[in-house]
């Protein structure tokens, strides 16, 4: 898909984001938490004009490059000339949570089996992985209320999230809220391995729970594990392992 590049009309912050959104997607998709083309992964343009980027509607994740992501304002409405369409449904959930968390940058959303199924169990997220623990440490929980097209339902996303960075959408997969792009991918990755790992561990027997009080501090602890870098410290790592795939979501 032959698609003008927008590097010389945006300013050079909004072209990193549109770079970095771009290869978040690829990941997402590379990592298999894709659905065709139904969710939605969403970023703060730089500036005051309170913009966003979202994918173009009926683009694969891993079509999206830089350019073809689309600037829409809080309602949805286009700010540049592009032939792409959006989704102003599937920006029910992102706007609510940009307008409740001016601390969020980055808002993903996916419906993957794993995250799917676990949203579909009475108990939600079980503390039987290091990986759960780094999630129970902030994680949310909204009731499905049916395909998020009703602006009514917006206030309880917003208060069910609170200011934890991962909500689980009951019956409908997961969400993570983050300061950066960079930070998106790692909170999410840890989001969905929980979720794969118990999947796979239900069906193995018996589940051996972890003490709450082993963990201690949890934010403290990944602090120190992450060197104080959040995302930023896989980050670098992942652009050179798409770099070796595909270097087009830089276009």
């Amino acid at each position: 898909m032959d698609i003008p590049s927008m590097q010389n009309s945006v300013s050079e912050e909004e072209w990193q984001h549109r770079v970095d959104l771009a290869a978040l997607y690829r990941l997402t998709a590379l990592y298999g938490w894709s659905d065709l083309v139904f969710t939605h992964i969403s970023a703060r343009v730089p500036g005051p004009e309170h913009h966003f980027l979202i994918n173009p509607y009926g683009m694969l994740f891993d079509e999206i490059t830089a350019s073809s992501l689309v600037k829409v304002d809080a309602e949805c409405n286009k700010q540049h000339d592009t032939p792409f369409p959006v989704n102003p449904a599937g920006f029910t959930i992102h706007s609510c949570i940009h307008a409740g968390r001016p601390d969020v940058d980055c808002v993903m959303h996916t419906h993957s089996r794993a995250g799917v199924a676990v949203s579909a169990q009475e108990e939600g997220v079980l503390p039987i992985s290091q990986q759960s623990t780094l999630i129970l440490a902030g994680l949310s929980y909204h009731d499905y209320e049916g395909i998020a097209l009703r602006d009514d339902e917006q206030p309880r996303l917003q208060a069910n999230l609170g200011n934890n960075p991962h909500l689980m959408l009951r019956n409908h997969g997961l969400l993570t809220a983050a300061p950066t792009i960079a930070d998106a991918f790692l909170l999410h990755y840890n989001f969905e391995s929980t979720c794969q790992i118990q999947i796979s561990a239900q069906a193995g027997g018996n589940l051996r729970l972890i003490d709450p009080n082993i963990q201690g501090d949890t934010k403290a602890v990944v602090n120190a594990v992450l060197k104080g870098m959040g995302g930023q410290i896989a980050w670098p790592a992942l652009l050179r392992k798409l770099d070796r795939i595909d270097t087009s979501y830089k276009t």
